[in-house]
């Protein structure tokens, strides 16, 4: 569980907060196996006899105070009473995890029989769009063969298809076989049939490790729906062109219903992988594509702002059905049609999966994507909970969960990897604030309760009976950590104590929730002010405005660069990026909106660190493969040419550039060898993402460098019309520095 807040040092009271003009909150990547300082949790057991404060219900901890019969809770200060078993247990503390360290993962007592945790088996069922090309299906066969080869022994999985009607495969026989039912055309229609009574469903899941060929002979025999094939009445015909039969909604409706009818008796949570590649246009959950055209250059209207919200509420509904069914839904997009992931992204984030989108089949890391996120381990039935001490409370949460209904601050997570991250922001819960006197500092304690699926060779080391074998097992868990902070006497002491990064994610997630409720045009105006204010708060913090001879004297004095607080120097270039990252662009400018929808999704679930590689690139020089000339370069031209080296790495996180100057060494190896300290460079960042980075090599002078120098933004203006007089970024500041002279008036 790695915990990063944008401050390490908190502001005394609501005044200094403001007048910092720093966010103030913190982001959590729950599953991590380490917190951010690499340190691994003490594990242990019994999380259920784990002590509880009887006010606050925080968990006991290695800050709490605790003699002999009683402990004092270090986030509410309340005494409570210990019980005989627990004074018994912490009379040997070097047996708790929770005497030792402040961040434990403790086992916990599954609710459910023994009979049925040992049961419970990984479900993962493709469903393939067959109103498609023969490429995009030979994508997806390449990205399945990906997935089985990812899938654990024990695990089963079905195959479906979708179009004007829905296939189910039975791969269990000698020769598959596919049923059929066809989609009704209607947007209120319902399917004739049950899935359940065209196939049962064990009979559609597959045990992996003796049916792969079979799934494999199966994916051969998947073709795409010919127009001849369609009913007469399917899809839109448009200047007498066929259009359509593409039944997503309808299909993903009854495959939750399908399955859910085994949720906590064959399985403990399903996936369900959605390859589309286009917009759902058939039956019930189409979608009208018509939005997205000519007519807002013709009526005027923000595209940036009316192409965001979803069209229909179909698909958030959806997912509350594949949420209680136990089901989580990943979307593979591929396609560069408008397809409207706006409507289309609530089915996959809010029950817990991922939204992919991929331009074209030619390139896609589709295969590569598939075969990391089904290696990396997962949790799911997750429940976050953040609690801090007295004095301060926690605001708005970020992050693709939902919230319970009953209880503040408990957030739901249907499934969670080791990089899924959520954010907080603070508030002060009354005018005191922390006492600039007391011993008592601030504590935020975050507790993480889920589920693991347990192989069955793990199972023999962790002493589950031998009756398991062949089985998988269910773990419930509890991870808790529990962090003190120091507070800052003064604003110099807090500005020190900035975490650029940490800061950078909560204005990304704050703009991205401007942006779908006012539009892309004033999520950019509130990036802007912030930075205006901020850059005044430093300002006058550090009294570097005197008031002398009128503003062009201010103005000279302004310091815009943050020259005497090193920790605050990242921050304007930072903001200067986002306004440029296809996130915040005008939609004039070319920015797709299903782009910007997949850009808002990838970006709130990012850790800090990787956020802020996806939003501000890391340019490095070499002069030759094997030797690195420069770790870090400004984006720009003017560093390409001033450097003198002649290959250049970019790291834009989705997308990794090795570049050759048109001046290099024509006998230096072009692409890099593959034992060279630049390859393995790249394939150390390859391994360590949650996507399959693109990678792209380019010879200056001989390649289209287009994408490369796309990435050189700082001698781009910030509007985006294109390269400007005055270098882009310079020109910024002096805007900053004319909005803070007009902020002080």
């Amino acid at each position: 569980m790695a915990v990063r807040a944008t401050v390490s040092r908190f502001p005394t009271d609501s005044d200094s907060q403001e007048a910092s003009g720093v966010p103030w909150g913190l982001t959590v990547t729950p599953f991590a196996s380490k917190d951010e300082n690499n340190q691994a949790p003490a594990y242990g057991s019994d999380g259920q006899l784990l002590p509880r404060c009887e006010n606050c219900y925080a968990y006991f901890n290695t800050y709490c105070e605790l003699d002999q019969w009683a402990w004092n809770c270090s986030l509410c200060g309340t005494l409570n009473g210990l019980s005989a078993e627990a004074i018994a247990r912490y009379s040997r503390p070097q047996s708790c995890a929770e005497m030792m360290s402040s961040f434990i993962d403790l086992e916990l007592p599954l609710e459910r029989s023994e009979d049925e945790m040992l049961h419970a088996r990984p479900v993962y069922v493709a469903a393939v769009d067959l109103s498609s090309s023969e490429e995009f299906l030979e994508l997806t066969k390449s990205a399945l063969q990906a997935t089985l080869e990812a899938l654990a022994p024990g695990s089963l999985f079905g195959l479906a298809t979708f179009s004007h009607k829905i296939g189910l495969y039975d791969v269990q026989g000698p020769i598959p076989v596919v049923k059929n039912v066809f989609v009704p055309q209607e947007t209120e229609g319902t399917l004739p049939i049950e899935l359940e009574d065209v196939m049962p469903l064990l009979q559609f899941l597959a045990p992996v490790e003796t049916c792969k060929d079979r799934i494999t002979s199966a994916l051969e025999t998947l073709r795409p729906t010919t127009s001849w094939e369609r009913t007469p009445g399917s899809g839109q015909v448009l200047d007498g062109v066929l259009m359509g039969g593409r039944g997503f909604g309808v299909a993903m409706e009854a495959l939750c219903n399908y399955l859910g009818s085994e949720y906590g008796n064959t399985f403990a949570l399903a996936r369900v992988f959605a390859f589309l590649s286009g917009p759902p246009d058939y039956g019930p959950g189409q979608l009208d594509t018509r939005r997205y055209g000519e007519q807002y250059a013709s009526k005027g209207e923000d595209a940036d702002r009316a192409l965001l919200p979803e069209q229909t509420p179909f698909y958030k509904d959806l997912a509350a059905v594949a949420v209680q069914a136990g089901v989580c839904v990943d979307i593979f997009a591929v396609t560069n049609e408008y397809t409207d992931l706006a409507s289309l992204k609530f089915l996959s984030i809010e029950s817990g999966g991922s939204l992919f989108l991929y331009s074209n089949t030619d390139d896609s890391t589709l295969p590569q994507d598939m075969y990391r996120m089904l290696s990396r381990p997962y949790a799911f039935n997750c429940v976050l909970r953040l609690r801090t001490s007295t004095e301060f409370k926690p605001g708005h949460s970020y992050g693709h969960f939902f919230p319970d209904p009953q209880y503040e601050n408990v957030q739901h997570i249907i499934c969670c990897d080791s990089f899924a991250t959520y954010a907080y922001d603070f508030d002060f819960s009354n005018n005191v604030g922390f006492s600039r006197h007391s011993s008592e500092l601030p504590m935020v304690q975050i507790a993480f309760q889920y589920t693991v699926v347990v192989p069955p060779e793990d199972l023999s080391s962790s002493g589950v009976v031998s009756s398991s074998r062949g089985k998988h097992s269910l773990k419930r868990r509890l991870r808790i950590r529990t962090l003190q902070y120091g507070t800052a006497q003064n604003l110099n002491e807090l500005y020190d104590s900035v975490d650029p990064e940490a800061v950078l994610s909560l204005l990304v997630h704050k703009v991205i929730l401007a942006s779908l409720e006012r539009g892309v045009r004033e999520g950019r105006i509130l990036l802007h002010d912030w930075l205006v204010i901020l850059t005044t708060q430093y300002n006058e913090a550090f009294n570097l405005i005197q008031y002398k001879n009128g503003s062009s004297s201010i103005a000279a004095q302004i310091d815009v660069t943050f020259s005497h607080c090193p920790q605050l120097q990242l921050l304007p270039r930072l903001v200067f990026a986002l306004l440029r990252n296809p996130l915040m662009r005008f939609h004039e400018e070319g920015v797709h909106p299903d782009y910007r929808i997949y850009m808002q999704c990838l970006f709130s679930a990012l850790e800090p660190s990787s956020l802020y590689r996806a939003i501000y690139p890391m340019l490095t020089s070499y002069s030759t493969p094997d030797t690195q000339a420069y770790p870090r370069h400004s984006l720009s031209r003017t560093a390409l040419i001033t450097s003198g080296s002649p290959i250049f790495f970019l790291d834009a996180f989705t997308t990794l550039i090795v570049f050759y100057s048109s001046t290099a060494d024509p006998n230096l190896p072009f692409p890099p060898p593959h034992d060279c300290l630049l390859r393995s460079t790249i394939n150390k960042l390859k391994q360590d993402r949650c996507i399959t980075p693109k990678l792209v090599f380019i010879r200056g002078g001989h390649d289209d460098a287009t994408v490369f120098e796309n990435y050189l933004i700082e001698e781009q203006d910030v509007d985006g019309s294109g390269i400007t007089s005055v270098m882009g970024f310079v020109s910024f500041l002096e805007d900053i520095t004319q909005s803070v002279l007009e902020y002080l008036k």
